[in-house]
Parts: structure tokens; C-alpha cells; sequence
């Protein structure tokens, strides 16, 4: 059974991730979407926030699972006895990127393959910054995030603005 691993920070999930998730499910026997807690990014979502999004996500589909982590990402798949990383791709700096990681994840897990999957084209404008911004901003984000998580999101930022203007 083949299990591919789908790291990321996820703050939020948005269209262009489960874009990419959804289509490695159809690839592969076994998707773990492996949420990075990325203290250094200084998510908004934490990461147990971030863990229900993805769930609420990826609710009913078989071969998806989701789970945290901390830490290397080459120690998290050591641990999960998997081989094969997913990464989505939206852009040629993207791509420069990604490829400087693959050199460092390859010299530390020389089994690991890393299959680079490019966003569809109505998902390749779509990011994480983008949503918070508009969420934040009391902007409509129903159609850059999925449909499983919004209310979701939705309702974890509105509770985060009131706390916020509570401490001010």
C-alpha cells in the first residue's frame, strides 16, 4: 500500500491545497496531509485549529488522513514509514524553491521521492496570506477555501477578532 505524505503549514487550508490533496488521493492508496506546526511562520490558526480545518476538509474521504507534527519534516516521515513526499506547485518561483528543498530532504532521506503536482489553473492565484487578509478584513473567502472547512474558518477567525479587540 502506497502512502504519500502532504506537508504544510495550512493557515488555512485553502482551494489550491485541497486541489492538490484531493488529486494525490486519487494516486496513491494512503494520503497523510502532515500539519506542520511552524512555530518560525507564526501561524494565526493553531495547530490544533489547524488539524480540525483539514479534517473538516477531508471529512468522508476514505483514503485521506490527517495528522500534526513538530519538528524535521525527514524525521516525520522516517517515523511514518513513508517514501514518497507530495509538494503543489503554483509557480516557477515556486519551483526554485521546492527544488532547493528536494536537495536538502534527499540528502537526509536518500529513499524519498517527491512528486510535484501543479495547481490547477483556477487554484494557482490562491494563498494562505491572501485568505487570512480577506477573512480578516470581513471579506467573503467562500470560494478560496473548501466548502467542508468555511464556517469553520470562518467562525475560529471571527473568535480570534473578538479576542483580539478584547485585549486592545
Amino acid at each position: 500500500m502506497k502512502l504519500a505524505v502532504i506537508p504544510g503549514t495550512y493557515d488555512p487550508l485553502t482551494k489550491g491545497h485541497y486541489d492538490i490533496i484531493s488529486r494525490a488521493a486519487d494516486l496513491f492508496d494512503r494520503v497523510l496531509v502532515a500539519v506542520a506546526a511552524s512555530p518560525g511562520k507564526h501561524p494565526i490558526f493553531t495547530l490544533d485549529e489547524r488539524i480540525d480545518i483539514c479534517k473538516a476538509s477531508f471529512r468522508g474521504i476514505e483514503n485521506i488522513e490527517v495528522e500534526g507534527f513538530s519538528g524535521l519534516l525527514v524525521s516525520f516521515l522516517r517515523e511514518k514509514g513513508a517514501h514518497v513526499l507530495v509538494r503543489g506547485l503554483r509557480s516557477a518561483a515556486d519551483f526554485d524553491y521546492e527544488y532547493q528543498l528536494a536537495g536538502m530532504y534527499r540528502d537526509m532521506l536518500p529513499s524519498m521521492e517527491i512528486i510535484y503536482l501543479p495547481a490547477s489553473s483556477g487554484c494557482a492565484y490562491i494563498s494562505s496570506t491572501l485568505v487570512r487578509d480577506i477573512a480578516f478584513h470581513h471579506g467573503d473567502i467562500g470560494e478560496f477555501v473548501p466548502a467542508g472547512s468555511r464556517d469553520l474558518i470562518r467562525d475560529l477567525l471571527e473568535r480570534k477578532r473578538q479576542e483580539r479587540a478584547a485585549s486592545v
